[in-house]
């Protein structure tokens, strides 16, 4: 169990370094949009920087194969969000984007969350579900995957009009949130269905095949990855990524624990601290500013350099 949290850290880390990576490589490039995919993904390809960023994303998928197979998954989720914690101070480190006062308590309070969820493991009692029924998969998926788009688009109409505040993503996020939502619990099926692959691994293979998993993370993988594009080139990955974040690790918490049968902890304590976890969790992503402050006049003089949390923006002004 306790190798689990070691990859879920290790994914962590990944994921963060992957993320800013993406998201100064895509500063540097003209404006994407989701409307023209091929351009985005011939823009982002022929970016180093870019490709090693996915790189880190796709190991800190790996590691979470081994997470799913040896934690719980609300409990994985809890310990996923406490990577947001690394991804503020590379943000702010790499790509000079500014955190407000909320946005650092924000920090403590995840922190405290992934506590929580740590305490409340225990490898003698904690079950963790292998597989779950495909039509019931697809039950919770589907509604998901049309959501996400839908939400998104959403998002993209509100964006462009003229009079509207900066968006910080929070609406952005939570349409990526619902999709990598899917994704987590086919990432958990598949770890399911490969646990016989060094004795038997046709047997597995076909296993994996023949369930809806691969084909959930075929959409998820092809829509997250183009609409992620576009909302880390529009806005701050310090508020991006953590809405994403606590969305996905809420979905799949409450509804991968029904989906795969795994049962809550039985102690009245360890329940209360799993609980309280992700409640808090929960309460960050309502307490999140949904607008950046106005930029102060020295970031947006036109004779200077442009500021970093700033330049997405520029680009994107003249979008059609």
């Amino acid at each position: 169990m306790w190798w689990g949290v070691a990859a879920a850290l290790l994914a962590n880390a990944l994921y963060s370094a992957g993320f800013v990576l993406e998201k100064r490589a895509l500063g540097s490039m003209p404006a994407v949009s989701v409307r023209e995919p091929a351009r985005l993904l011939r823009l982002v390809l022929g970016s180093p920087l870019w490709i090693g960023g996915s790189l880190a994303l796709a190991a800190g998928f790996g590691a979470q194969l081994i997470v799913y197979r040896t934690l719980p998954i609300a409990a994985a989720q809890g310990i996923f969000v406490s990577g947001l914690v690394l991804l503020l101070l590379l943000s702010a480190r790499l790509l000079g984007e500014r955190t407000s006062g909320r946005e650092r308590f924000a920090i403590g309070a995840i922190l405290a969350a992934l506590v929580m969820v740590v305490l409340s493991l225990s490898q003698d009692t904690d079950t963790v579900g292998a597989d779950a029924p495909a039509p019931l998969i697809l039950l919770v998926c589907v509604p998901s995957l049309a959501a996400g788009p839908w939400l998104y688009a959403v998002a993209e109409r509100r964006a462009r009009h003229p009079h509207r505040k900066p968006t910080t993503g929070v609406e952005y996020g939570v349409a990526l949130g619902l999709l990598y939502g899917v994704s987590s619990l086919a990432i958990k099926g598949v770890s399911g269905r490969l646990a016989g692959l060094l004795d038997r691994p046709g047997a597995a293979l076909l296993g994996v095949l023949g369930s809806p998993y691969p084909y959930l993370l075929l959409f998820t993988g092809v829509f997250g990855l183009i609409m992620s594009q576009a909302a880390l080139q529009r806005c701050r990955v310090s508020l991006l990524v953590p809405v994403c974040t606590t969305v996905t690790s809420v979905f799949a918490a409450v509804l991968g624990t029904f989906a795969f049968g795994e049962a809550l902890p039985g102690d009245p304590v360890r329940l209360a601290l799993r609980a309280a976890g992700t409640l808090l969790a929960v309460s960050v992503l309502l307490a999140m500013p949904k607008h950046d402050p106005p930029e102060p006049p020295e970031a947006t003089d036109p004779t200077g350099p442009p500021s970093p949390t700033t330049s997405a923006k520029e680009l994107t002004a003249h979008e059609p």
